[in-house]
């Protein structure tokens, strides 16, 4: 299986991130219900074709939102896990919020840290957001070490933030700011 740099929206050495799209919904779907293990009780992904095609339908039709499929370039870009930015605000705030997943057969490979890196770049540069925000239950040490390997810092604890199989869970509130553009300081 060859893999084609041209097909992604941002990339890295190892990995590549591209949008959704309906044909994505065998691979995906069976990547997610193989990770079931990894991922419970955190995170809860497609698993059939009718619930991939609507999660793929969303990220695709708002424009509050965007979505992204990791693909392992040294697997011939089979998709190795996702990110997805939610909530995107523009004006002044220029902001939106992270959701993330590895699967499995790629987890513990460094992939989701270096698509979480491509993504920043992207989110950064040609979205022109200003801020990311990471919400993560306090016991999900995976997702806290992303995000610190990341840069992002701990801004807070938000009690029954979000309601997620089943009952309203506490998340730790992770951030990344833009860098400033080169020679801002010198300017002010």
């Amino acid at each position: 299986m060859s893999d084609d740099p041209g097909r992604y929206l941002a990339a890295g050495p190892r990995v590549g991130l591209r949008a959704f799209s309906p044909d994505d919904a065998g691979e995906f779907t069976a990547r997610a219900r193989e990770s079931r293990e990894l991922h419970r009780p955190w995170l809860f992904p497609p698993c059939t074709a009718e619930a991939y095609a609507a999660y793929a339908g969303a990220l695709l039709g708002d424009p509050a939102r965007a979505g992204f499929l990791v693909c392992a370039r040294e697997d011939g870009g089979r998709i190795a896990g996702f990110v997805n930015i939610n909530n995107i605000v523009r004006g002044a705030f220029r902001s939106g919020a992270l959701g993330y997943g590895a699967f499995a057969h790629a987890a513990g490979r460094g992939l989701l840290t270096e698509a979480l890196g491509v993504l920043l770049a992207y989110a950064f540069g040609p979205l022109d957001l200003h801020r990311l925000e990471a919400n993560i239950q306090p016991g999900n040490t995976a997702s806290r070490a992303l995000v610190r390997r990341a840069g992002f810092r701990l801004e807070g604890f938000s009690p029954a933030m979000l309601f997620i199989d089943g009952a309203w869970r506490d998340h730790e509130r992770w951030a990344i700011t833009a860098p400033e553009p080169r020679g801002a300081a010198q300017r002010l």
